[in-house]
């Protein structure tokens, strides 16, 4: 099953209520937050109406919120050679 991945990319201050209300409809309440909706004409509809303001792809799954911010964490940077006080051998 496809899905929209929905982000929200522009503020909606300032804008009117009814495109506030269709922010709230697709669960997008911050700048850069990430919701998964299944693909449907109603969907699209709302997408449609306040696509100004989001960037949207079509994705086969749709990711936790525990795999989205594994995806997002950075790379360590460094390596453990060994552990203070370890004995050599």
């Amino acid at each position: 099953m496809a899905y929209f991945r929905i982000t929200l990319m522009r503020s909606a201050i300032g804008l009117p209520a009814q495109r506030k209300g269709v922010l709230a409809a697709l669960g997008l309440r911050k700048r850069m937050a990430t919701v998964y909706h299944p693909v449907t004409p109603d969907v699209a509809g709302q997408i449609m109406a306040v696509k100004e303001l989001l960037d949207v792809a079509e994705v086969e799954t749709a990711l936790t919120k525990a795999q989205m911010k594994e995806q997002r964490r950075p790379e360590r940077g460094y390596v453990v050679e060994r552990r203070a006080g370890a004995v050599l051998e």
